[in-house]
């Protein structure tokens, strides 16, 4: 998986992640890699553009959920520990919308994880780019 980054200007600054490839077992750990690299950087509003992904697996949930926690300042879930990565999601689901990390153009395929793992309830979601920016 590639992942590019660009800045964006809305009412505050944007950094938006672009993963191009499959989110699954072998690249999960490298966006949550570049997530913590922007973070560490100064980025505080992060829009994950996803319109260049075509496969999401579990690992990709765990790494969406990761990103969400970075960017809230929590400490990240030991992702070694398998299904209590997933029972943080579960419990993490009814928190809200997530402010700060919200996502972009998930394709037909990636609609349908979001949605039936319930973090359509989690995350914001975006069709329109200007309207995502905006949405910080």
């Amino acid at each position: 998986m590639e992942i590019t980054v660009k800045q964006a200007q809305g009412r505050v600054p944007v950094t938006i992640l672009q993963t191009h490839g499959d989110l699954d077992a072998s690249s999960f750990q490298a966006l949550i890699s570049k997530g913590k690299e922007v973070y560490d950087a100064g980025a505080r509003n992060i829009l994950l553009d996803m319109s260049d992904t075509a496969f999401m697996g579990s690992s990709g949930l765990a790494a969406l959920h990761s990103l969400a926690l970075l960017i809230r300042g929590d400490e990240l879930p030991d992702l070694e520990a398998g299904w209590n990565v997933f029972h943080g999601i579960d419990r993490d689901r009814g928190s809200g919308l997530q402010q700060h990390l919200k996502l972009f153009n998930p394709q037909p395929q990636i609609q349908k994880v979001l949605e039936m793992s319930g973090l359509t309830q989690f995350f914001e979601i975006h069709t329109d780019l200007d309207a995502a920016i905006a949405s910080f």
